[in-house]
């Protein structure tokens, strides 16, 4: 059965009626409040719009809690409530998992394992893990996706649309159109473990170096385009880690950094879902990197233009500024919009331009980046607004979502040499051919080849 089969015109309209009233009724709400003067809460609409997420399966959690790590892109209101929405929704019981197996593997399929254990040790958005034991001893862990799947991400990414729609009539500081396009093409990719285990494989090689990184082994016959098969690791939650000494959680933190890092500088690609079930924490402090169905591969000249960035903020180019975005994909700036964007790109690269041990942000607030990001915000919404590239979403996702980490880590490390380590001899021919050379082996196309 391809994945196509269940995109069905039946199964969106089941998620429409399931999803539609919910989103469409506070969306309701939220615009007469803005232009018939009706009272609002936004406080109270925020908690009752994740109180409507958080009872469904499917992508449209999952984007929600997307959301609320993208700076921006909703009211603070809604994202302190989406930050509540827990990965680990209720799993699906076992008479479910029996049926899924047997339409993935066929009826015999319990025979081609020593073990399979009946509760889900994850259960998350699109699919829930069970661990395993195969013929051979090895222990494994399943990762089965959720039925009706394609038809709920079309059906929900419809339903975003309108909450983006809805949110741009009261506020265009940040056009949405781009966002979700890239959210849309990421979500889509997710339901196919075929890629999937591509990108695992891809990263197995990437990262073959680093002693402080692992990543699972996948297991084809035991795989399907819904059912992903791969060695099981064994660690720790990273917040058991907070109260560990120093040396510990700093030991942690580097290697995070060069597993996200060491491919996206050597061979632009990014893993672009840094959710604290995606990693865990080994013996020795390495750590498993896992869930590979989020990963954007770019254009080398994207990655020439982070580290150009870089070198104009550093030596206070202007010029070269403006040559990195419009690199990325930024357009219509003018001098005013760069001194906006700048704000954000002084506090994302600040841990980097010094060379001194430092935590990765000094002030003591709960979320990395919200204060700047706040500021960047109205600024913007004075200035008309502006569009972000596509390619830009995951790659800021990215570096939010580790600077977080790193913060309830309190990691306290020089910043600025572990970037230098990776860049000092950068060069985007080299990173061009390491890519096409790591995609090819992997199975996978070139960025620009295929319809993103």
């Amino acid at each position: 059965m391809s994945l196509s089969d269940d995109n069905t015109v039946t199964g969106r309209a089941i998620r429409y009626a399931r999803v539609g009233g919910a989103v469409s009724g506070l969306a309701a709400r939220f615009i007469g409040a803005r232009y018939l003067g009706l009272d609002l809460d936004r406080d109270q609409h925020a908690g009752d719009l994740t109180a409507a997420l958080g009872g469904l399966k499917g992508p449209l959690m999952k984007v929600a809690q997307l959301m609320a790590t993208i700076p921006d892109a909703l009211p603070d209101e809604y994202v302190r409530e989406l930050r509540q929405l827990q990965a680990n929704a209720p799993s699906m019981g076992w008479p479910f998992v029996r049926r899924r197996m047997a339409a993935e593997l066929g009826p015999d399929w319990s025979t081609r394992l020593q073990t399979f254990g009946r509760h889900a040790v994850h259960a998350a958005s699109l699919g829930q893990v069970h661990k395993a034991v195969g013929l051979d001893g090895r222990e494994l862990a399943c990762k089965l996706q959720y039925p009706d799947m394609a038809s709920a991400v079309e059906a929900d990414l419809k339903q975003l649309a309108l909450v983006f729609a809805v949110y741009e009539r009261t506020d265009k500081a940040i056009s949405t159109r781009e966002i979700h396009s890239e959210i849309a093409a990421r979500l889509r990719e997710e339901l196919d473990y075929v890629r999937e285990a591509k990108h695992m494989a891809l990263y197995r090689a990437l990262l073959a170096k680093e002693k402080g990184v692992h990543v699972p082994e996948f297991v084809p016959e035991l795989s399907t385009g819904r059912l992903l098969t791969m060695g099981w690791l064994e660690g720790q939650p990273l917040m058991e880690f907070r109260e560990a000494k120093l040396e510990r959680r700093n030991a942690i933190a580097r290697n995070m950094f060069r597993a996200w890092y060491v491919p996206f500088y050597y061979h632009g690609v990014i893993h672009g879902d840094p959710h604290l079930g995606n990693y865990s924490i080994r013996e020795g402090d390495s750590i498993n990197l896992m869930d590979f169905g989020c990963v954007r591969v770019f254009q080398p000249k994207f990655i020439t233009g982070v580290i150009d960035l870089y070198n104009a903020l550093k030596t206070g180019d202007i010029d070269l500024a403006v040559h990195a975005y419009e690199t990325w994909g930024f357009t219509g700036l003018r001098r005013e919009l760069i001194d906006v964007l700048n704000l954000w790109a002084e506090f994302v690269y600040a841990p980097l331009l010094k060379d001194k041990k430092q935590k990765i942000q000094e002030e003591k607030s709960g979320l990395y980046g919200a204060k700047v990001a706040s500021k960047v915000h109205a600024e913007l919404r004075r200035l008309g607004g502006i569009t972000p590239p596509r390619e830009f979403v995951f790659m800021d996702r990215a570096a939010i979502g580790l600077g977080s980490v790193f913060m309830h880590l309190k990691a306290e490390i020089n910043w600025h040499r572990l970037f230098h380590g990776l860049i000092d001899d950068f060069d985007e021919s080299r990173l061009a051919r390491r890519q096409k050379q790591a995609l090819t082996k992997a199975g996978l196309p070139l960025p620009g080849e295929e319809n993103r």
